[in-house]
């Protein structure tokens, strides 16, 4: 079964009927011959495989900014694998080539060794699995975050957090370090738009990470007309604060009309009602996203205000953070700021 991309699946479950997969919070359950939700993952005679291992849609050098993580090892760079296939169907999808792809016909194969080689020749500091939904691709980036461990470097993952509480383990133990997950939208948002999807599971995947140690910042595209109500908007940020903490670092980003949804860009004033509402919640570290030059970009000390990392785009250009504390004041600044 060990064959190119076919690999048996970790996480599966016998059942009368066929087997049941319980990677993503979709849990399907296929007879012989059928696949799962995301196509990805298939019953072949009785076992769960995945179709995918090592089946490498993108590489590319990325500021760890991008991601986005502004309190995870500013200024250093990951070298981002994406593969194929999602769990959710979003119709804005940023990443629609890849990730509304099941399994091209000619797919390039990256062995675990060969991308973390990779990550060393490029000058990256850490690895990052993203572009389309990275738990699809779970036993190709358990191989890959040990033995990127044991090279020394950094692990990162950016996720719509769908995943199962199993998976979650079996990435913290492999050792992720820090994760990216996309709120997006309330219960009402995602109602209108998946209807299948739970948005409690999601949090409980955040929810989980943090009793993990893995750094966590949340991401949310502000869609006109889907998740965009002011409503909304306070619900993530209620939520952010009573679940997660204050320290918890939201990104509010700019959609702009792609793939199947063609409403017009987010207005900046929408995403700056977004950052209010943010910081009125309590929230420390608010950040608008996908503009250029906007100073919401920026971390400032939440004891003193001084701005103590300056941006342009995803390169830092001023980091004033010593020791883990403001320069101006001492006060503790949370992340993970080790790396220069």
């Amino acid at each position: 079964m060990d064959n190119g991309f076919v690999r048996e699946a970790l996480l599966q479950e016998k059942l009368e009927t066929g087997v049941g997969c319980r990677t993503c919070e979709r849990r399907c359950e296929m007879a012989p011959g059928e696949s799962g939700w995301c196509k990805s993952r298939m019953n072949r005679d009785g076992k769960l495989v995945t179709l995918i291992y090592g089946a490498i849609s993108s590489l590319a050098v990325h500021p760890i900014e991008k991601k986005p993580f502004h309190h995870f090892h500013p200024g250093t760079n990951v070298l981002t694998a994406g593969g194929w296939a999602c769990n959710f169907a979003c119709p804005w999808c940023q990443n629609w080539e890849v990730s509304a792809v099941h399994s091209p016909e000619e797919r390039d194969f990256a062995s675990p060794e060969r991308f973390v080689d990779l990550t060393r020749i490029h000058g990256c500091q850490g690895t990052c699995i993203s572009f389309n939904e990275p738990t699809l691709s779970l036993e190709w980036s358990l191989d890959v975050f040990r033995l990127a461990k044991e090279k020394g470097f950094y692990n990162t993952f950016v996720t719509n957090g769908y995943m199962t509480p199993e998976a979650l383990a079996q990435l913290a133990d492999a050792g992720l370090d820090a994760m990216n997950i996309d709120i997006k939208g309330d219960a009402v948002s995602l109602e209108k738009i998946y209807k299948d999807i739970d948005i409690e599971k999601i949090w409980a995947v955040c929810r989980l990470a943090l009793s993990y140690g893995i750094h966590l910042e949340l991401t949310t595209l502000v869609i006109p007309t889907v998740n965009d109500r002011e409503t909304a908007l306070r619900s993530i940020a209620g939520r952010i604060a009573s679940d997660l903490g204050t320290e918890v670092p939201w990104h509010v980003n700019r959609y702009e009309p792609t793939h199947q949804f063609v409403e017009e860009a987010t207005p900046i004033g929408k995403l700056e009602q977004a950052w209010q509402i943010g910081k009125d919640a309590g929230l420390q570290f608010v950040y608008i996203g996908n503009t250029h030059g906007h100073n919401t970009a920026d971390t400032y000390c939440p004891g003193c205000g001084e701005r103590l990392i300056r941006r342009s785009g995803d390169e830092v250009v001023m980091n004033l953070i010593k020791n883990d504390r403001c320069s101006e004041c001492n006060c503790e600044v949370a992340g993970v700021w080790g790396r220069t």
